[in-house]
């Protein structure tokens, strides 16, 4: 199953199938997800606000690599 990307998305934790913290999404952008490995306090807080944008250094991730979506955080599948 395929997820859908929403703005509200930004500021969620990502997290790898062994839950551990990969970073946070700052920005949505139609099926991929734009994640800063180490995000500052003014990164998240943006995020959370849906101001956030992708910097050089955050990673994308595709929508076909999130197993769940949770309120939270987007859990990543175990066979990437």
């Amino acid at each position: 199953m395929t997820v859908t990307f929403t703005d509200d998305d930004e500021g969620k934790e990502v997290v790898d199938a062994s839950g551990n913290t990969l970073g946070l999404v700052t920005e949505i952008d139609g099926d991929t997800a734009y994640v800063d490995p180490e995000p500052s306090l003014a990164d998240t807080v943006k995020a959370d606000m849906g101001w956030g944008d992708a910097d050089t250094d955050d990673y994308t991730v595709d929508n076909t690599a999130v197993e769940t979506k949770g309120s939270e955080k987007l859990h990543l599948r175990g066979n990437l």
